[in-house]
Parts: structure tokens; sequence; C-alpha cells
């Protein structure tokens, strides 16, 4: 189905209203688990599942993404996930009890997690490959500024109403962007029909398993049986699933398309870049508050010039990623990630708000410059075809690299130890910048479909 250009404009608006909603409930209840703890009565660790129990539930159905595409027409698909994460959050503003809670906050974990990949694959196929770098930008815009600015929403509203206020806020879009979704989100790509394959879909629960063995790990004894059976049961699971979709034909997941010179090297650095971006919006308000003394809402608020100035770059940097390439681009991203950490590893003692502002504005800056570039990067080395598959693959990395970084950062700071974390992930993008260098200007042998 051909687009002209101001019906694909409102369907990519629409996709990006309704995705950047559904983002800002991934990382915006961070700042309201002290409330949850009070209404609930219970301790920070149940609480705290959350935002683990929706990162799972993400993860596992990440896989699901791509064959969903080819067997769903986009349109009713895109509009029964809305429903869901609708249903999901009213299940929460009326939970009476944190058990039911649980149960809307994986509905809304389900359906961001199959949201993520196939807007991100819808958007790439129905752009040419000469205007991807900015509408990518534009991508990252949303999916950047919703993982900053969420906190910081919520601090702010939980200073005025109650915690239900904060999933109001989401209905009361979602329900907008339901009625727009009617008229401006189509159908555009054909299907193709394959078989559901239920053992694939088994065999990915070892994601969910490795992910809950990441995030118990902070507080997890060596002497811990049942999380290390976990973890080898999992691992075991997970090989399988490997073996199987490199075996099978057709596969849920195209993981063969991972040999692809520059997909390989997205994924690795999109990854990296998350790492980055997610960690700062954590561990910054804690440095604000443990650190220099400010109160919870001030701390959230002190990341608002770090929020804007990546909202202001991602669409600019995709701009310039068309103009001069990825891999330039790309390469200043990573470089701005290693002023931003380590300047904070450098000035650290000095204890000073608007140098911890600058340091985090310049992390940011970086993710505008790598993420996205490196996620298109990855995606124009791809036929259109394996879009799908390759976003699906992607979002799945970026999401366990995602914990992987919350909890290592977690592991590291221990009693205020900011200087070991900002010197591992000074570490990390160091090694981010030696990747950028394998980056080849051609897109690449490709995988045939």
């Amino acid at each position: 189905m051909e687009l002209n250009e101001n019906k694909r404009k409102l369907f990519i608006t629409t996709l990006l209203l309704g995705t950047f909603t559904m983002s800002i409930s991934q990382s915006s209840l961070s700042t309201a688990y002290p409330t949850f703890m009070n209404y609930f009565n219970l301790p920070a660790s149940t609480i705290s599942w959350l935002t683990t129990g929706f990162m799972l539930i993400m993860s596992v159905v990440m896989p699901l993404s791509p064959w969903l595409m080819n067997n769903f027409r986009f349109r009713p698909l895109y509009l029964s996930l809305l429903a869901i994460f609708f249903t999901g959050t009213l299940i929460i503003i009326f939970a009476p009890s944190f058990p039911i809670m649980m149960v809307g906050r994986l509905m809304e974990g389900f359906s961001v997690g199959i949201l993520f990949p196939s807007y991100q694959s819808i958007i790439l196929e129905i752009t040419s490959h000469n205007q991807r770098g900015s509408v990518m930008g534009t991508v990252g815009l949303v999916m950047g500024s919703a993982l900053a600015t969420g906190p910081i929403i919520s601090g702010v509203i939980l200073q005025f109403f109650s915690w239900q206020a904060i999933f109001s806020l989401f209905l009361i879009i979602l329900a907008l962007v339901f009625l727009a979704a009617l008229k401006t989100v189509p159908s555009p790509l054909e299907k193709k029909p394959s078989r559901f394959d239920f053992i694939s879909v088994f065999l990915s629960l070892g994601i969910i398993g490795i992910l809950y063995f990441i995030n118990e790990l902070p507080h997890m004894f060596i002497t811990n049986y049942f999380n290390w059976g976990i973890l080898v049961v999992s691992s075991i699971l997970l090989y399988f699933f490997v073996y199987r979709q490199l075996n099978l034909s057709p596969p849920l997941l195209r993981l063969d398309i991972l040999k692809i010179t520059n997909f390989d090297l997205g994924v690795a650095l999109t990854s990296l870049s998350y790492m980055s971006l997610i960690t700062v919006t954590i561990i910054m308000p804690l440095y604000y508050q443990q650190i220099l003394g400010l109160s919870p809402l001030w701390s959230g608020l002190s990341l608002v010039p770090a929020a804007a100035i990546l909202s202001w770059l991602n669409r600019r940097s995709g701009l310039l990623a068309d103009k001069i390439g990825f891999k330039s681009v790309i390469m200043i991203g990573f470089s701005l990630f290693i002023i931003g950490w380590g300047l904070l590893l450098a000035f650290t003692t000095l204890a000073n708000i608007w140098l911890a502002i600058m340091c985090s504005i310049f992390i940011e800056a970086g993710n505008a410059f790598a993420m996205m570039p490196a996620t298109t990067l990855g995606a124009n080395s791809l036929t259109d075809e394996l879009i799908p598959h390759g976003s699906s693959i992607i979002a799945t990395f970026r999401q366990i690299m995602g914990s992987t970084a919350i909890v290592l950062a977690t592991i590291i700071l221990g009693e205020h130890n900011f200087k070991g974390v900002f010197l591992t992930f000074l570490i990390l993008e160091i090694v981010a910048l030696g990747l950028v260098f394998l980056i080849r200007d051609t897109k690449g042998s490709k995988v045939s479909s």
C-alpha cells in the first residue's frame, strides 16, 4: 500500500505519540516507589517488581514481533496493543491489591514489548534509505525523551496528586491516540503468513530466566542455589532457542542476520549507547540526592537540561547522518559519552551541581548521536523483508543490556561508590568507540530473505 507524504507523516506521528506515552511507563515509576511502599505496605524489593516484571515480559515477547508483523495487518495489531495497554492501565488504577496491580503492569509490558520493534520496523520499511537517518532521529527523540522525562513527570505529578494520577495521564493520552489511530493508521505492508512455532516460544522463556538472574544479582548470595539453577536452565533453553532458529525454516527469529556486516555492529553499538542512557537517568538522581543533598523533586528537575538537549539533538543527528554518513556521526556520539563519563570521574569530589548537569548533557547528547544512528546503520544493511527481524533483535539485545547496566551500576555503587560507576561506563564507551572504527561505509553483504 502506497502512502502519500501527508498520510505517511500523520501515520508516523500517531505511532510515535502512542509509543512515547507507553515508553514513559517504563521509567516513570522509580520516583513513586516510596509512595507505593506506603500505600501497599510492602518493601522496596517487592515494589521493584513493577519495573522488573514489566521489563521481563517486554523482553520475552519482543522476538514474537516479526511473526506478528508477517501474519497480521498492522492497523488491527496496533489498535489491539493500545487496547491491551489501556486495559492494563485501568486495572492498575483501580487495583485493590499489589498482585492485581502486577497483572495490569504485565499487560502494559506485553504491549510495549510487541510495539517497540514493530513500530520501528514499519517506519523503516515505509521510509526511503536517504531519509532514514532523520526519521529515525525522530524515533530516537521519542524513545530517549520518554526514558529521560519519565522520572521527571512522575515526580512533578506526585508532588500534587496521588500515584493514580500518573496512570490516569497515560489513560487519557492513549484514549486520544486510539481515536487518532482509527483515522490515521493504515496497514501498509502485505501479510506473509507462516506457521507459529510454539517450541521456539517456549525456549525463548530462557530470556526471562536470564533477566531474572541478572536483576537478582545485587542481593543474591553465592549459596542461592535456586537462582543459580534458574541461570543454568535458562542458559540451556536459550542455547536450544538459538540452535532451533538457525536450523528451522522459517524460524521465528532470523538470528542468522547477526552475520551481516554492520548489522552486528549496529546491535552492539545501540546496546552500549542505551546502557549509558539508562544508567545516567538512574544514577544521577541518586548522585544529586546522596552527594549534593537535593530533594527528589529537584533531583528529577536537574535531569531536565540533559533531556532537553537529547530531544533537540536527536533529529539533527539523524539529518547529519544522512549527509555525512553514519560512521562519523556515531563516532561523535561515543566521543561525547567518553567526555561525559570522564569528566564525572575526574571531578566527582567537587560535588558541583552545574558540573554534574553539564556531564549529564554530554552523556545524553552522546546518545542522540549514537543510539538511533547505530540502529539505522544496522537496518540499512538488511533487506526490507528482514527489517522486522532486525528490529526485534536490536530491541531485545538493548533491553537485556539495559537491565544488565542497571544491575552493574547498582552493584558497583554499593555505599555511594559513584566514582566506580563512572569509571566502569567510561571503559565501556571507550571499547564502543573502538568498535565504531570497524564500521564499513558500504552496507555490507546481505542475507537473502
